[in-house]
């Protein structure tokens, strides 16, 4: 079988952790920010744990992550 190639993308934008999930960032952080409250964009800053409904598509673009 030859090597599954990783999606360069996808390696950028998620991580695994010790435990295996997939961790990833939050939307919204970039611009238009003076609408929202210092404290949403305090939270935004915070990375998440991938949904699970999205971790098998996920896992196929970082297999070796």
């Amino acid at each position: 079988m030859p090597k599954i190639k990783t999606h360069r993308g996808a390696a950028k934008r998620f991580s695994v952790t010790g435990t295996g999930k997939i961790k990833r960032s939050r939307a919204n952080t970039s611009h238009i920010l003076t609408p929202k409250t210092t404290k949403s964009k305090r939270n935004l800053r915070k990375s998440i744990m991938m949904d699970k409904t999205n971790v098998k598509a996920i896992r196929k673009l970082i297999p070796y992550l």
